[in-house]
């Protein structure tokens, strides 16, 4: 089963992407965020056309907005926390091939030490407080999405000129890390601890032309699913085409699980 994760930044501007860079890529599992439609307005046909005849979205009007698309069926959908629910629309959660699938669009924060920052310190600590209650220790899970964190230096073109700023505060790492310890692993890092590869490129500036990136968009697993992933990568393709978003697909591939 091939998963990705991507930010489309507007599906509705970005959906001819979306179905090209889908019959290329192939994907059997995509998880979107950042969709900015209501779930009334979101374009179910086209992209069943696309072949993900299933389909969970939880969407909002202009702002935010997570769907998972799958070729496979979808069970056990959940949107939003448990409990009081955010009146913002950034997690969705749904079963798919055995695995557990939480798709996440975590705030930005910008800009630092204001009532927006708190908010993304604050949904992390209850993403991270709801966690355990979806099988991480004994089940496979993968938690994915634009978490608009880069984790370490190697995850910015220049971590010096980053330093204290926003998606690179120690603040954010240090919950991101709070993540990990529940027992999840950030698979792409593990897998390729040496490289330099981002997911995000600002639309200012030529970024994405002289690669000064982040790597914010990641793909978690718990220990149970870790060695059932045979391939991650960042596809950096659509980020080249016309009218792109500012984000690209981190793909993995994950091998089916051992007969009993």
């Amino acid at each position: 089963m091939k998963l990705a994760t991507w930010n489309v930044n507007s599906l509705r501007a970005r959906l001819d992407h979306v179905v090209r860079w889908a019959a290329e890529a192939a994907p059997d599992v995509l998880c979107l965020q950042e969709t900015k439609v209501v779930d009334d307005d979101f374009p179910r046909a086209e992209l069943e056309a696309a072949g993900f005849v299933h389909q969970a979205i939880h969407g909002q009007k202009t702002y935010n907005g997570v769907a998972i698309l799958s070729r496979l069926p979808l069970t056990d959908v959940v949107a939003n926390f448990a409990g009081t629910p955010d009146p913002q629309a950034r997690l969705l959660r749904a079963t798919v091939g055995g695995v557990r699938v939480i798709n996440c669009y975590v705030p930005n924060g910008a800009p630092l030490h204001s009532d927006k920052f708190r908010y993304k310190l604050d949904w992390l600590a209850r993403l991270t407080e709801e966690l355990p209650h979806e099988g991480i220790a004994h089940a496979p899970v993968l938690l994915c999405g634009d978490l608009n964190i880069a984790p370490d230096d190697a995850d910015t073109h220049d971590p010096f000129e980053a330093e204290g700023q926003i998606l690179f505060t120690s603040d954010e790492r240090a919950a991101f890390q709070r993540l990990l310890a529940t027992g999840l692993t950030d698979i792409w890092r593990d897998r390729h601890p040496f490289s330099a590869e981002y997911s995000w490129w600002d639309y200012r500036g030529s970024a994405f032309r002289y690669n000064h990136g982040f790597r914010i968009d990641h793909v978690l697993v718990s220990a149970t699913l870790a060695p059932r992933i045979q391939r991650t990568g960042i596809d950096r393709t659509p980020r080249g085409w016309d009218t792109p978003s500012d984000h690209t697909p981190v793909v993995v591939d994950i091998e089916p699980a051992a007969s009993a």
